[in-house]
């Protein structure tokens, strides 16, 4: 029902997903703005064309097609994101994220393959951040046994997927596990991607909201392994 080790994609039938992709695209594409859409398709690097779809306007259309839906089962929410995923415009990607971090708690760890496909396919910070917080970070929550998922994919050749492994425990607060925190970090210090060096500052900054002396006594033993811009992020709420 997910994705195989080669990377193919196997959609699960579900008649729920069915009525889903019918609504959305019935409702979606008749709102289409292209005088909207190029300025967002630039600003998001064309990684992907746009309807045009203001986020208001997005999530407004969103609930007509949701009304009335039951709640999904795993096999749905595979089908649905991976059925929105095959579809051009950026916005059926959102629908399908949004999808999924409403409807988290339904994903079993056999859904991480399925989470690892979208964060690897069409990607941009846009999807990679809001799947790596909301939908990856709960299903290692709900299982620590991914843990030793994340362990691979901190140290993966696909810097999207190692920038998820850095952020997965954005959400965790008082639960991160901040030895394996400060380790990906580490594991990724050296790496020459913006995107990468960025995510080690946001990840610290956001757990020195819950432990700043833990994240300033890390910086002031290791900062010279890091690049400016992940310590300036990492300090930026806290000081040196």
């Amino acid at each position: 029902m997910s994705v195989t080790g080669a990377g193919t994609t196997d959609v699960p039938s579900s008649t729920l997903a069915d009525t889903v992709l019918e609504r959305l695209t019935a409702v979606y594409a008749p709102a289409a703005d292209p005088e909207r859409a190029e300025p967002m398709r630039a600003y998001m690097k064309d990684v992907a064309p746009f309807l045009g779809l203001t986020t208001p306007v997005r999530r407004t259309l969103s609930r007509t097609v949701l009304e009335g839906l039951p709640r999904p089962t795993e096999s749905d929410c595979t089908a649905i994101a991976l059925r929105c995923w095959q579809l051009p415009e950026r916005e059926y990607h959102y629908f399908a994220v949004d999808y999924l971090r409403r409807h988290a708690r339904v994903c079993s760890s056999g859904f991480l393959p399925v989470a690892r496909h979208l964060v690897s396919t069409v990607p941009w910070w846009d999807t990679v951040d809001l799947l790596a917080a909301h939908v990856v970070g709960a299903l290692v929550a709900a299982d620590p046994t991914l843990r030793a998922d994340m362990d691979e994919w901190i140290v993966d050749d696909d810097l999207w997927v190692a920038r998820t492994a850095l952020l997965h425990q954005l959400r965790y607060k008082e639960h991160t596990d901040a030895e394996r925190l400060f380790t990906y970090c580490l594991r990724q210090s050296g790496h020459p991607d913006f995107f990468i060096r960025k995510a080690i500052g946001w990840c610290l900054r956001e757990y020195a909201k819950t432990d700043p002396e833990a994240v300033r006594t890390f910086l002031a033993r290791e900062r010279g392994r890091f690049a400016p811009l992940s310590v300036r992020e990492a300090l930026k709420n806290i000081g040196a």
